[in-house]
């Protein structure tokens, strides 16, 4: 993927073929139901978001209703698995347990959770379960083009950049934060060490999402190799991890996160999943940037600052970070060899015969692995 003209231009990527008319139809009609409205709610602003991404269908819709003549209304985003033919990124999107995570962390701490609404998990109102939570308004940096090529936040002053970086690292503190995640979070606890299980589970996506269809990655495979020969001497404490920790992920309002979203990667493990996920991200965009003779944002959460902000908020230094680094790189190789599989099944890719080249971040992996990757 060396040629890809991603860096500098939008592309456009399938989503969902769900038509819109026939989803607002049909959310009317669920929605009537579910507040026992006078009669069909009216929607309007239908849309897919342009930042939203391929793990499932994402609708923002407006609607307005009354019950018992008294007018209701609201914004609303309904999120919406994956149709069977989607081609889905994840082999299972439980819907359920991503409602039950946001809920907690609403419950036990400050961070800004969009207000949960509704929760279906029948599949016969839109053809697969779905949850509806209220519309924060605010601004995303975007992933597609990365941020560190254009866009408000790379139009910000250094200063205002680190406001927002701050208060990242700072919403992150406080979801670790929470205590006694495995009282609190059942439905993410299971048998053994939870970093063995976190690690054994994307073993299990790699089978999925490209091994057991003919898709061997050796680079993948050799990534594997390298975190079991490298396992920290004690993980430490179990903290609730968001996931996908980055700016990518949440809705900002000036500089200051307003909403936290996309938990479909929530899971109980060290604090430094979650770091070493916002560390790689951004450095992933960033080295297109490098790659591509442009500036980036090479001021931007960078390694060391991650650290050191994220020991001013929490008291906790992280360790091992080289670990969590690597396995960061390698949980993203998963995730971006299956989206080049989902391109060329939809047409908007052309395949390769080395299959290390579906791993879009193929060098920063590989110097990774032979320690020869240098950081600012």
């Amino acid at each position: 993927m060396a040629d890809d003209p991603y860096p500098a231009q939008r592309h456009q990527l399938t989503v969902s073929a769900r038509d819109l008319d026939t989803l607002a139809a049909d959310l009317a009609r669920w929605l009537a139901a579910r507040v026992a409205a006078d009669q069909l709610p009216r929607m309007s602003a239908v849309a897919r978001p342009e930042s939203g991404g391929m793990s499932c269908t994402t609708i923002l819709f407006d609607a307005e209703w009354t019950v018992n003549d008294r007018r209701e209304s609201g914004s609303f985003v309904a999120r919406i698995a994956p149709e069977a033919g989607s081609f889905p990124v994840f082999e299972t999107y439980d819907l359920a347990t991503q409602y039950q995570v946001m809920a907690g962390v609403a419950a036990a701490t400050g961070a800004p959770v969009p207000e949960l609404c509704w929760l279906e998990t029948d599949d016969k109102a839109l053809g697969a379960p779905f949850l509806v939570m209220r519309r924060v308004e605010g601004r995303v940096p975007s992933d597609n083009p990365p941020y560190v090529f254009a866009g408000w936040l790379f139009d910000a002053s250094p200063a205002e950049r680190l406001r927002l970086a701050d208060r990242t690292v700072q919403v992150i503190a406080e979801i670790h934060d929470i205590p006694d995640p495995a009282a609190r979070f059942p439905m993410l606890c299971g048998p053994g060490q939870s970093l063995r299980r976190h690690i054994e589970a994307q073993r299990a996506s790699y089978r999925w999402a490209l091994a057991d269809d003919g898709f061997r990655i050796p680079l993948i495979e050799r990534a594997f190799r390298w975190i079991d020969e490298h396992w920290p001497t004690d993980p430490g404490p179990d903290v609730l991890s968001w996931g996908d920790a980055r700016p990518g992920n949440i809705i900002y309002r000036g500089f200051d996160p307003v909403a936290v979203l996309d938990w479909e990667m929530a899971a109980l493990g060290p604090r430094e999943l979650d770091l070493g996920w916002m560390i790689f991200t951004h450095r992933f965009f960033q080295d297109i940037a490098t790659r591509v003779d442009r500036p980036g944002l090479p001021d931007f959460l960078r390694r060391d600052d991650v650290v050191a902000k994220y020991r001013e908020f929490s008291g906790y230094s992280a360790r091992d970070l080289d670990f969590y680094l690597v396995y960061a790189a390698l949980r993203f190789a998963i995730v971006m060899a299956r989206v080049k599989r989902r391109m060329i099944h939809f047409g908007e890719g052309a395949d390769t015969t080395d299959r290390d080249d579906y791993v879009m971040h193929r060098a920063f992996l590989e110097a990774l692995l032979d320690g020869t990757y240098e950081w600012d």
